[in-house]
């Protein structure tokens, strides 16, 4: 009987990592691929110094965002039992993934000018993506609050949606370094915006599914 109970159980268990994997695929993918000040300076780099001085600034997001995302979980441990302020920030969450699902569905992709720029690609990185709004609004109201979600589940489900986003985001930054610096028009051609069109849908339904937990925090539903 134990095991038949246990089954279900270890099967919901496995449906929440693989939602918190799927969650962190999807948007690393997309803010990996998606055009910005980080973006702009990673083919710059590429075009001045070569791929990898884009690789090193692709790597800005792992010196930056560690204080941003501890800085945002202690806020969500002071204010988790404050559920219309956790509805609140799913609903402003939502909103913006589905602002950023739109964004990529109307690219028409990266502008490829070079530029003027010097070596210490990664300082430039660290800088670039330090004074950037979106690390600051992506993590206070998206990655934080699925983060949170995720550690109320188990530390192994905010490790998987962290480091799958991560592996994602700094992935696709660094594919894209090396297509700038082989291939001046794959950031304009088709099958770059048909990817970002993709993962535009794809971000507009992980909206919707944001925004439906807002309700359910404010106890509408």
């Amino acid at each position: 009987m134990k095991h038949g109970r246990g089954a279900p159980h270890s099967a919901m268990i496995y449906s929440h990592m693989l939602s918190f994997l799927l969650q962190g695929l999807v948007l690393g993918l997309s803010a990996g691929f998606a055009p910005g000040p980080l973006l702009t300076l990673v083919i710059s780099e590429s075009l001045r110094h070569g791929g990898r001085a884009g690789i090193r600034v692709s790597l800005a997001p792992i010196v930056t965002d560690a204080p941003i995302i501890a800085v945002t979980l202690l806020l969500l441990s002071r204010l988790s039992h404050f559920e219309p302020l956790l509805g609140t920030l799913s609903l402003l969450g939502g909103l913006f993934v589905l602002y950023l699902g739109w964004e990529n569905i109307a690219t028409k992709g990266v502008a490829m000018t070079p530029g003027r720029s010097s070596p210490r690609s990664l300082h430039k990185g660290v800088l670039v993506n330090f004074l950037s709004p979106h690390p600051y609004i992506f993590w206070l109201t998206v990655g934080g609050p699925i983060t949170w979600r995720a550690l109320e589940k188990g530390p192994l489900h905010a490790a998987l949606f962290v480091g799958s986003f991560y592996a994602l985001l700094i992935g696709s930054k660094v594919a894209l370094a090396v297509a700038a610096d082989r291939s001046r028009s794959f950031l304009t051609g088709p099958v770059y915006i048909a990817v970002m069109r993709l993962l535009g849908l794809a971000l507009c339904l992980l909206a919707m599914l944001l925004v439906r937990d807002g309700p359910h925090r404010l106890g509408l539903m």
